[in-house]
């Protein structure tokens, strides 16, 4: 079979087409399809020839299978040490094995890609950091994760999700309406505690213009009144997007890149128009990645940087506790047993491990912060990254990835994790549900307003009297 009806090398790009996707519940006639897809050899090797550059080759070709990206990998660990989980191996045997054959694979081996791909990495580039060489495993899986994307292998619901980005700029299906009124929403329910507290949308000119993931407007709309209340309690100059306002990319996940550029130019348009001194993004670590770290070169910017300056919701927290602008009571600070998830794709990729920890500082007695054994950069994926905790047909090797932070969060005897990320908070409250080792799991922002010193003048006028 050329091509499926759902399992094909067509992107989702209107919403009827998303509809009969999602119609398939658990990708059920996807994958049934997808073992009849033909693979489109002449496609593939004119893919190779276009974008397998010089980096690429040299490190398939300069491994020198010594062995210490093996250890680096918590799935190779939490699998028994499977050989067939080591890093080099599974890229060798993958990425290398299309290379040497120059796009010459069958139907089958393009799904065991598939399942190497999404469900033995993560592209956490744990094992990048230890490389002696230098290659950085994450983006050879991304890499391929793109060859298989043209091709029609890839997981169900990141063909879902990469259409969503498409059809609505977000990964789930929040219109620009949605949006609007959930805003409006999350305003009026925080007007009595907190009198004057706006959510100012479109403003052009302020000093701060906010982005966030869309789990936050269609499950969590909590999370957009705790971003404001901070604002409101720290003075900000701030305002959101009515289009651009999403900033994650499950494109990034899908390998789907003209997906993520669609995505990131359509945030970067936003910064175009509303000409905000600087951008903050929210707790989410993969959505940094893809539009501070990743998303200036999808968008052919040659600088290399965003539109303005854009800093992770970490890095604001800081500066406001560091600055004043918000204070903490010191009563309220955490006198439990308390531990922090490193984020790969802000910490281990982009620096951020003493921001992180400065907060700690403010918010947990000393006595009180205990670190994981393996920590800031070196610290290990919270077993649900690269896309891994949304793709249902590798929910059982998800579980068992689950069990590396688990151990870790065991040893450190906390009682509660702090994680400034949405895949590492999904990740952790799934495994608590699964495992049920006692632990509760926090934003930033929830901690923050609980701890916060109110000024009288944003008191409601009863607290006052």
């Amino acid at each position: 079979m050329p091509e499926g009806k759902l399992c094909n090398r067509t992107p989702i790009n209107t919403e009827e087409y998303l509809s009969e996707v999602l119609a398939d519940t658990g990708g059920k006639q996807y994958y049934k399809e997808m073992e009849e897809l033909d693979v489109d050899v002449e496609k593939l090797q004119a893919s190779l020839k276009a974008t397998l550059k010089s980096r690429l080759k040299t490190w398939l070709e300069m491994c020198a299978h010594c062995g210490l990206c093996a250890d680096a990998c918590f799935l190779y660990e939490v699998n028994d040490k499977d050989p067939k989980q080591v890093p080099a191996y599974k890229i060798q045997s993958t990425l290398g094995e299309i290379v040497r054959k120059n796009g010459n694979v069958t139907n089958e081996f393009m799904r065991h890609c598939m399942d190497v791909a999404w469900s033995q990495c993560t592209c956490c580039n744990r094992c990048g950091h230890y490389c002696p060489h230098g290659i950085d495993m994450g983006v050879m899986f991304s890499y391929l994760r793109g060859l298989l994307n043209s091709q029609g292998f890839f997981p169900w619901e990141l063909k879902i999700g990469a259409g969503m980005h498409r059809v609505y700029r977000a990964q789930m299906n929040v219109t620009e309406e949605d949006w609007v009124e959930t805003c409006e929403w999350m305003e009026e329910e925080t007007e009595e505690e907190w009198p004057g507290l706006k959510i100012p949308m479109d403003v052009e000119g302020a000093d701060i213009m906010y982005t966030l993931n869309a789990r936050e407007p269609k499950h969590y709309p909590e999370d957009i009144a705790e971003a404001a209340i901070l604002f409101h309690l720290t003075g900000e100059n701030w305002t959101m997007p009515s289009q651009g306002w999403e900033q994650t990319s499950l494109s990034m996940f899908a390998g789907d890149w003209e997906a993520c550029t669609m995505q990131v130019k359509t945030v970067y348009e936003a910064i175009e128009r509303l000409k905000p001194k600087r951008v903050v993004g929210t707790e989410c670590g993969h959505a940094h990645r893809a539009t501070v770290i990743e998303g200036p070169y999808w968008a052919g910017r040659p600088d290399g940087l965003p539109p303005r300056p854009y800093i992770h919701y970490v890095e604001w927290v800081a500066e406001v506790l560091r600055t004043g602008r918000l204070k903490i009571d010191p009563a309220k600070r955490l006198k439990r047993p308390v531990t922090l998830q490193d984020s790969c794709n802000y910490v281990r990729n982009h620096g951020l491990a003493d921001i992180t920890r400065e907060i700690m500082s403010y918010i947990v007695e000393p006595e009180y912060f205990i670190e994981m054994a393996d920590r800031r950069e070196h610290n290990y994926c919270c077993g649900g990254g690269g896309g891994f905790n949304g793709v249902g047909k590798y929910r059982p090797q998800r579980n068992v990835a689950l069990r590396k932070k688990r151990d870790q969060i065991i040893e450190t005897g906390a009682e509660l994790v702090i994680a400034p990320c949405h895949n590492c908070w999904d990740a952790i409250r799934d495994l608590e549900e699964e495992y049920e080792i006692g632990i509760k799991w926090s934003f930033l922002k929830p901690l923050l307003i609980e701890m916060a010193l109110v000024p009288d003048h944003l008191k409601p006028k009863e607290e006052e009297e």
